[in-house]
Order: C-alpha cells, then structure tokens, then sequence
C-alpha cells in the first residue's frame, strides 16, 4: 500500500494538472491529505461510489499518461545519469587540486557546482 501511495504521489506531481477537475480533486484529497473515501464523498457531496469510480479512473489515466509519456521513467534516467556525472566532476576536481593549473581547477569546480544545482532543481517536488 505504501508502495502504491508514493507511486501514485509521484505520477500526481507528474501529470496530475492532465486529470479533470473533479479527479484532481479525489486523488488530491485521498493521496496528499489522507481523507477517507467517506470524507471526500462528505466534501464533495458526491456518493462514497462515486469518489471510489473517480479515483479509480484518475489512477488509471495516471499510468496511462505515463506509459504513454515515460516522463517519469526519463526524469529518473536522467537524475542518475546526472549523479554519475556528478562524481566525476568530483573526482576531476579532486585530480585537479594535484596539479599547479588553477584554470582547470576553477573550471573543475564550476562544473561539479553546475551539475549539484541541476540536481537540486530536478529533485523540487518530486519524491
């Protein structure tokens, strides 16, 4: 189940404004604010079988977005490809320091700044 919950999660940060209003709305409050199916009827003023259906439908487009658009799978292809240019930023850098060129050190360490803030910036809301 939680598997599911952080699954879900992510796939709402991905494509959550693709989803109608109203499923939007469900998945929001089931997934994000932890509301019963009971409690979100309540709010909405919608039947307990009618949040289930919505959900239902909005969890579903959720995976088929993403097995159309793979955003998801690419974003985290890219986060790791990412980290392992990242290390060897790092590990140039450090290479660097052994040496009297202070050019390449500096350039060393502007690359390695460049690739944590990228790294930084594509982790902001996601899980």
């Amino acid at each position: 189940m939680v598997e599911k919950l952080v699954e879900v999660g992510i796939l709402f940060d991905f494509y959550g404004k693709l989803l109608s209003e109203k499923q939007y709305s469900v998945v929001e409050l089931y997934y994000i604010y932890d509301l019963s199916l009971a409690e979100i009827a309540e709010e909405l003023k919608i039947s307990r079988q009618g949040v289930y259906d919505t959900l239902k439908r909005a969890e579903e487009n959720l995976y088929q977005y993403e097995d159309t658009l793979k955003l998801v799978e690419k974003f985290y292809r890219n986060r790791k490809s990412l980290e392992e240019v990242y290390k060897l930023a790092v590990d140039i850098e450090k290479e660097s320091n052994a040496t009297d060129n202070e050019i390449l050190k500096q350039k060393a360490f502007i690359l390695k700044e460049e690739i944590r803030k990228i790294i930084h910036n594509n982790q902001e809301g996601v899980y």
